[in-house]
């Protein structure tokens, strides 16, 4: 990983750039069930939704430019659930291989310690290896597959569950 890159919470002012990341993401692979990209309004309503035990991070270089983003989400409605979380991450392409979403990942799950939460659970797309050796190398185990429960490019997907005790 560039020594330079650094992990801080993410501000309203890095909206543009997280969108740009996920947009991408959501245009031209299954690394989210998304179909319809982000406008500017909606990424910081999710970003505003984004402080407190529910956080987001940025990854960025030394000019500060997100190379990028990570965030923490309830899990499910209920209130048994409160102690879970769901993790994303997501880094942009023309970083990838750089130890940047280990860096994001890692301070992710610091955050939810610190947070008080038990457990965290990533929801990947099966396929997806490099995301689930991720996760794998910061300790999470795989707990199940979920069969064609997404469709997206006119194929059906499964989701790799994978989740780490805190």
């Amino acid at each position: 990983m560039p020594e330079a890159v650094s992990v801080r919470p993410a501000a309203m002012t890095d909206a543009e750039a997280i969108r740009a990341i996920y947009n991408h993401e959501v245009v031209l692979t299954t690394a989210t069930f998304d179909l319809v990209p982000r406008s500017l309004e909606d990424q910081r309503n999710w970003l505003a939704a984004r402080s407190g035990a529910f956080a987001a991070v940025v990854a960025v270089d030394a000019r500060d430019a997100v190379v990028g983003f990570a965030s923490l989400s309830p899990y499910k409605e209920r209130a048994a659930y409160r102690t879970s979380v769901e993790n994303s991450v997501y880094v942009d392409r023309a970083h990838h291989g750089q130890g940047i979403g280990r860096l994001l990942l890692t301070g992710l799950l610091e955050t939810a310690a610190a947070s008080g939460f038990h457990a965290v659970f990533a929801r990947i797309t099966a396929t997806s290896e490099a995301s689930r050796a991720l996760h794998a190398a910061c300790g999470f185990e795989l707990v199940g597959i979920e069969r064609q429960v997404g469709r997206k490019f006119g194929k059906w997907l499964d989701v790799a569950i994978m989740e780490r005790l805190l």
